[in-house]
């Protein structure tokens, strides 16, 4: 059922103008057929065409309002907008309708048969009959009085000798009986004498050879007759004897003219016995042919109801209809729907209401979505900034539960914060108990309600000890309040920090310590030979003992000196594509060659990939590791062991170095890496510092644990990019 606003005006009023103009057309046929019911000769000749026509026409109307229903309940079916609000409208109206007009139909019917039932009361043909017996007898009465009459008169002509006594005869009892004429007349009707009182007649009027045969036969002839101007007139003819037995017989004739009132009369009652004869003959045609009309016009005005009232409910609910689908419009974000107003009334009052919400709620949108697309675009802005930040930032809200955080904040505190949104402090310190020292600064600081604050914590956890550098800000947003809190890895740049000094610290010491050494060196060589062959007994040997030690010392001290230099200018790499296998089984087999020291054990896993690092210096690093692990293990029976092996999914190669000595003391652990610490009575502390240098100048990382089952173990992981 398509919406009637949707059409062009004209088209809009097409269809009615059209139902309109053939319902007139039908009505004007459904009066004819009406009209034919008391016209015979019309009845006759048309009425079976309007019968067809209108059949026809309540056909069409059937159609019509067939296809209008059925466009209604396809559409309820489809559950159509504003198609069940149409229905009940429609359902209401065809009601209102139809139970009035059945209601008229049925009592017309029964008056319509029981008024042409009461037309053909018995007691009105009973009626009819009398007076049309009575006025038959009254006029049999005033025939048989005329016959005697007449015969009487032919018994008077038949004494009369002479014309003159015959015409004055005449005269005088045409005269007496109030006769319009009386002629007498031969047998073969040749007028004899006549005597009229009709001054427009100059001849008598001959009686025909039908009176003269019925006068031989019958002696008589007696029949009423239209008169000459008006009125019913009675013509008698009798015969009259002759004078002799030879003489032939003539016919007496007389015309008495009925009187006016008992012609009309008389025809009064012919006439109407006739129209009740011909009503008789018609009662059933007549009854259906009236209930045939009454039946079509009611079916007729049935089918214009139904169809108007499926056409007003459909103008009358299509602004209704309208507004149902602007509001869907509405709802689904269509904010440019404007609806048409269908008139000034209050449902076009409505319209334009809704069209000015829509229009003013159209601009509130627009400039929503553009605050929206701003504070979007901003948001993004900050995320893509937070998201880049190497800080950790997290927000609290008022009650101190945990309301956003970036990835740098995860990856410092190692645990998917995602789990802890909308939490509280008090959980997430729960599970963060390696940075409890974060979380309770950050707590201490939320409830002090400072406005901004800022400290050094040490955290510790899987990854080792890290140093932050924590601040917290308080933002008043009303009446809510936001903590952001903003710490960031120190670790690195402390580390830095220190490395750099203590490679400034080695610079000096080798540049303060490696000029005197080689004069010592040269003093205590000179002093040897110029005096020692000279000495005897102690002397001698406290000298050579001395002097040798001077050097000894001397070339410990260069070695130091060395290794300082080496640490505080690192020597530039030279890359190769290398076959790390083979570069530490090459390694590993110098350490084997002394059986006296702990064996150094291989676990090797297949590396297919060619490795770019300086061999010199992985092999230093490797050379390091070994001695460290040899010499803190020596005293358990020392096992060293090298595992390496490569992770393809993240391209990285993890070489392993583990003994089984004491381990890692707690103390030095998170500080084995730096220079100058030690566990060796003689070591110089730059070993593990020179490994780590190495390997983080090759983009690595290296980091030292304790095995559970004992031992220290160096993790070393190098980039593996595919070839």
């Amino acid at each position: 059922m398509g919406a009637l606003a949707g059409y062009p005006p004209v088209k809009r009023y097409l269809g009615p103008l059209f139902v309109l103009t053939f319902s007139i057309a039908l009505l004007g046929a459904s009066v004819l057929l009406t009209q034919s019911a008391q016209d015979d000769d019309f009845f006759g000749d048309y009425y079976g065409a309007l019968i067809a026509l209108n059949l026809i026409g309540v056909a069409i109307l059937a159609l019509l309002t067939f296809f209008q229903v059925r466009k209604l309940v396809s559409a309820f079916r489809t559950r159509a907008l504003g198609s069940r609000l149409t229905l009940r409208f429609v359902t209401t109206f065809a009601v209102l309708a139809i139970i009035p007009l059945a209601m008229v139909y049925y009592f017309a019917v029964q008056f319509l048969s029981r008024s042409i039932d009461s037309w053909f009361d018995t007691q009105i043909e009973q009626a009819l009959d009398d007076a049309l017996l009575l006025g038959r007898s009254t006029l049999e009465t005033i025939k048989l009085d005329l016959v005697r009459q007449a015969r009487i008169s032919a018994r008077r002509i038949e004494t009369t000798n002479t014309s003159s006594q015959l015409y004055n005869l005449m005269d005088n009892l045409r005269e007496a009986g109030g006769y319009d004429e009386m002629s007498l007349h031969s047998s073969t009707g040749r007028i004899l004498a006549s005597s009229s009182n009709l001054s427009i007649s100059l001849i008598p009027d001959a009686p025909n050879e039908e009176v003269l045969g019925k006068v031989r036969r019958d002696k008589l002839y007696a029949e009423f007759e239209p008169a000459t101007d008006i009125g019913l007139r009675l013509r008698v003819a009798v015969p009259v004897s002759g004078l002799s037995v030879s003489s032939p017989d003539r016919v007496l004739q007389i015309l008495y003219p009925l009187p006016l009132r008992y012609s009309q009369l008389g025809e009064s009652v012919e006439s109407a016995s006739r129209e009740y004869e011909r009503l008789k003959y018609l009662r059933q045609p007549l009854t259906l042919s009236f209930v045939l009309s009454l039946t079509l016009i009611t079916a007729m005005t049935l089918l214009i109801a139904v169809w108007a009232s499926i056409y007003l409910a459909q103008r009358m609910l299509a602004p209704l209809r309208d507004l149902a689908e602007g509001t869907r419009a509405v709802s689904h974000g269509d904010y440019e729907k404007t609806l048409p107003v269908h008139g000034s009334d209050e449902l076009g009052v409505l319209v334009n209401s809704f069209n000015t919400m829509t229009r003013e709620v159209g601009i509130a949108q627009q400039r929503a979505v553009e605050s929206q697309r701003q504070a979007e675009a901003e948001h993004a802005y900050l995320d893509t900034v937070l998201t880049h930040l190497s800080a950790g930032v997290l927000s609290f809200d008022n009650d101190h539960h945990l309301q956003t955080f970036n990835a740098a904040a995860a990856a410092i505190l190692e645990t998917d914060l995602s789990a802890f949104t909308q939490q509280s402090i008090d959980t997430l310190a729960q599970a963060l108990t390696g940075s409890s020292a974060l979380i309770q600064a950050i707590k201490e600081g939320m409830d002090q309600n400072r406005s901004g604050w800022q400290k050094e914590i040490r955290i510790h956890n899987d990854t080792g000890r890290h140093t932050l550098i924590c601040s917290g800000t308080r933002i008043d947003e009303g009446e809510d309040t936001v903590h952001v809190i903003v710490f960031e890895d120190a670790t690195e740049l402390l580390k830095a920090q220190r490395d750099a000094a203590w490679g400034e610290v080695a610079r000096r010491l080798a540049h303060e310590i490696k000029n005197p050494l080689t004069p010592i060196q040269l003093s205590a060589e000179r002093i040897r030979r110029k005096y020692l062959e000279s000495l005897a007994g102690e002397d001698k040997e406290t000298l050579d003992r001395s002097t040798r030690t001077i050097v000894q010392q001397v070339e410990a001290m260069k070695t130091m000196v060395n290794a300082f230099s080496e640490y505080a200018r690192p020597a530039p790499l030279h890359r190769l594509a290398t076959d790390i296998n083979q570069l530490i089984t090459d390694t590993v087999d110098l350490f084997n060659a002394n059986e006296t020291q702990a064996k150094v054990v291989t676990e090797l896993a297949p590396i297919t990939r060619k490795i770019w690092v300086d061999p010199n210096a992985i092999r230093q690093v490797l050379n390091n590791l070994i001695i460290n692990a040899r010499d803190a293990s020596a005293d358990q029976g020392g096992v060293v062991k090298i595992h390496a092996e490569l992770d393809s999914t993240r391209d990285q190669l993890r070489v392993t170095v583990s003994d089984n000595g004491p381990g890692f003391s707690a103390d030095n652990i998170e500080r084995v890496f730096e220079p100058y610490v030690t566990s060796k009575e003689k070591g110089t502390g730059l070993g593990l510092a020179i490994c780590r240098r190495i390997i983080e100048e090759h983009n690595g990382a290296i980091r030292a644990t304790n095995s559970p089952a004992g031992g220290a173990t160096v993790i070393i992981s190098l980039p593996a990019p595919p070839e």
